[in-house]
């Protein structure tokens, strides 16, 4: 998905991303990313490391079980489960409360790199991605934008490029709909 729509799993469907919107009231600071992001790439590059080396010696995978562990449904279908979850969620709670505006997207996120990933390869195959797209010349610098902004990025300074190109944009539509211009949208762009 992230080919085509980037990190919009981060802002629609990532329950650590709805958890964080929950207590975004605890502590509204803006986050720097550029302080804590290597954290995540930090976690992100030995597991999939790891994950690689184990695949080739293996001798490659031989096959690819998209529904393993949902074969009742559901993934957290036994305690186990239930406790590993819960123990994440704490973990992006605390980092939420003590760094601010989805301080654990920024810092721990493993999926995070995966949907960059995605994002850059969707940009260097000229794939449709959607986007938040600009009006710059309507645009009155109010700052609204970068106010709402969950993930601390300085919408405004994006407007004058007429997009937002930000790895860190969910596409969560905070800005757009906080415009009072109606300057940002949504947009395909190849």
């Amino acid at each position: 998905s992230s080919l085509f729509l980037g990190r919009a799993w981060c802002g629609w469907v990532c329950p650590g991303g709805g958890m964080q919107e929950i207590v975004e009231p605890v502590n509204r600071k803006t986050v720097n990313p550029r302080k804590i992001d290597w954290i995540k790439w930090l976690i992100w590059i030995p597991w999939i490391s790891i994950i690689v080396w184990f695949v080739i010696r293996a001798g490659g995978y031989t096959s690819v079980n998209f529904l393993h562990l949902t074969e009742s449904g559901v993934s957290i279908d036994e305690p186990l489960k239930y406790i590993m979850y819960y123990l994440v969620l704490g973990l992006f709670f605390l980092l939420d409360v003590a760094l601010g505006r989805r301080g654990a997207c920024h810092g721990i996120c493993w999926m995070s790199p995966f949907l960059n990933a995605g994002m850059l390869v969707g940009r260097l195959l000229h794939l449709p991605q959607m986007r938040i797209k600009a009006k710059a010349e309507s645009c009155i610098d109010c700052k609204k934008c970068n106010s709402k902004c969950p993930m601390s990025i300085d919408v405004n300074a994006a407007v004058k490029t007429g997009s937002v190109k930000s790895y860190d944009c969910i596409l969560c539509g905070e800005c757009v709909d906080v415009c009072p211009k109606d300057v940002l949208s949504y947009r395909k762009k190849a």
